[in-house]
C-alpha cells in the first residue's frame, strides 16, 4: 500500500469516527441522542442485536453504525461491531484492523469466534471483520452457522451491531434483519429518494424486521455542521 493511500485511509478514518476523535462535537452529541432513543425503545424488550442499513449505497450506514458502536462502548458496555457486508466490507478500514480472517472464517469453520474477534483502540469496543469475501454471501448469512454465531455473540456482549449491504441491492440485509432484535435505517438528505426509503422499509418489514427508527444524515444546519436525526417509524 502506497504512503499516499495509507494517508487517505487514515484521514477518512479520522473523519468517520468523530465520536472517538472529537467526542464533544455537536455531531457526537447527536449520536448519543440516537443511543438514548434506542435505549428508551428497549423498555419492554431489550434490543441487544441491532442492524444498521440503508436503502442504497453511499447513504452513511457504515459511518453511523461505527459511531453508534463507539458511543455505546463509551457507556462502559461491551460492544461487538460485526461487518455483515460480505460484498464491500469497510469495518476493518475504519478501525484499522486486519481483514485476513473474520466472520467468513468462523462460518466456514476455519477459525473460532473468539479467535476472530479483534480489539480496537476504543475501550470496550471489539470488531469482527468480514474476513475473505465469499462467492455465496447470502447463503452464508442464512446458514445454521450464522445463527450459532449470533447466539454466541449475544451471550458474550452487551450489544452486537451489524453493518450490512444496502437493502435494495441484495437480500443480505433482509436475512440479517430477521436475526436481530431491531433495525435502524439510514437515509441521506438530498440523496435518498422517498420511494427507495419506503421500498426498503417494506422489504425489511416483509422479513419480520423490527424497525426502530430512521437516521437522516447530511442535513446542513446554520452552523454548517451535520445533523443526525432519529425517530420512530
Amino acid at each position: 500500500m502506497s504512503r499516499k493511500l495509507r494517508k487517505t485511509i487514515s484521514n477518512l478514518t479520522q473523519r468517520s469516527l468523530i465520536t472517538h476523535n472529537n467526542p464533544m462535537s455537536p455531531i457526537s452529541e447527536q449520536y448519543r441522542t440516537i443511543r438514548t432513543n434506542i435505549q428508551f425503545s428497549s423498555i419492554d424488550k431489550q434490543y441487544k442485536t441491532l442492524l444498521v442499513t440503508s436503502a442504497g449505497q453511499g447513504e452513511g450506514k457504515s459511518t453511523t453504525v461505527a459511531n453508534l458502536a463507539v458511543v455505546l462502548a463509551q457507556q462502559g458496555k461491551r460492544v461487538l461491531l460485526v461487518d455483515g457486508d460480505l460484498r464491500k466490507p469497510t469495518v476493518h478500514y475504519t478501525f484499522r484492523v486486519s481483514n485476513i480472517q473474520g466472520m467468513t472464517s468462523v462460518l466456514t469453520k476455519q477459525l473460532t469466534f473468539g479467535d476472530a474477534v479483534q480489539k480496537t483502540n476504543v475501550e470496550h469496543l471489539y470488531v469482527l471483520p468480514s474476513g475473505p469475501i465469499p462467492p455465496n454471501p447470502s447463503e452464508l448469512l442464512n446458514s445454521k452457522a450464522m445463527e450459532a454465531l449470533v447466539e454466541d455473540a449475544n451471550s458474550k456482549y452487551d450489544y452486537v451491531l451489524f453493518d450490512s449491504p444496502p437493502v435494495l441491492a441484495v437480500t443480505d440485509a433482509q436475512i440479517l434483519s430477521n436475526r436481530c432484535d431491531g433495525v435502524v435505517l439510514v437515509a441521506s438528505s438530498g440523496r435518498t429518494e422517498k420511494e427507495e426509503a419506503l421500498k426498503a422499509k417494506e422489504l425489511l418489514e416483509n422479513a419480520n424486521a423490527k424497525i426502530l427508527g430512521v437516521v437522516l444524515n447530511g442535513k446542513e444546519t446554520n452552523d454548517s455542521s451535520y445533523y443526525y436525526y432519529y425517530g420512530s417509524k
